[in-house]
């Protein structure tokens, strides 16, 4: 798995063992309403940026601003980024929480999302 978590640089390139590689990210928003969105991206900054502006009015967030960045991951195949999204969306609030605070050790008892 090419996870590797950072919360200091928002780069789209890594230099790994002296070979650009390509950043995407996989990020979480707490919205105004107090609820979550998940998403994935190449450039954070950006992306970020567009929920901000509610570049994109049919969007989850758009509605919901201000938003702000409360957590994301780095990965280097965008196949393995999509997958840890889908993963995180169905998550229940707590176990997003918990992610988002650090406390790794409690997400295996955590359970998914309940739907109604």
């Amino acid at each position: 798995m090419s996870l590797r978590v950072s919360r200091t640089g928002f780069g789209m390139y890594r230099e790994v063992n002296e070979v650009k590689m390509k950043i995407f990210y996989v990020y979480i928003l707490k919205c105004a309403d107090q609820t979550y969105y998940t998403g994935v991206t190449s450039n954070l900054t950006n992306r970020i940026k567009q929920h901000t502006e509610g570049k994109y009015q049919n969007s989850y967030t758009f509605f919901r601003r201000p938003i702000i960045l409360v957590y994301f991951s780095e990965f280097t195949c965008i196949k393995t980024a999509i997958e840890k999204e889908k993963q995180i969306k169905k998550w229940s609030k707590a176990k997003k929480e918990a992610l988002i605070q650090e406390n790794y050790h409690l997400l295996p008892n955590l359970a998914k999302k309940k739907f109604q």
